[in-house]
């Protein structure tokens, strides 16, 4: 199955998703949120620096379910700048 690239805004949208994730992390290590969201360590980390753009929808469940965050409070961060370039264009 052949991938479609992603647009600019769909990177940046993920790149966006990744900080906010990383920003709930806290002092909190990658190992140990890794593991109570029962994904690897490396998957985390493309997650979180954005080089994941587009990660499932259930590990990102898990993330916010290891944080004690729920995926409402994500929207915001995901969603504003798309806004805003819709806005632009």
């Amino acid at each position: 199955m052949v991938r479609v690239p992603l647009t600019a805004a769909e990177i940046s949208r993920g790149q966006d998703l990744g900080a906010a994730l990383r920003m709930a992390r806290g002092s909190r290590t990658m190992v140990d949120v890794a593991s109570r969201a029962a994904i690897s360590v490396e998957t985390l980390r493309k997650i979180e620096t954005g080089r994941s753009p587009s990660p499932e929808f259930f590990t990102v469940l898990r993330i916010c379910s290891a944080l004690s965050i729920t995926m409402d409070g994500l929207l915001p961060c995901c969603v504003e700048n798309e806004v805003a370039a819709a806005a632009i264009s």
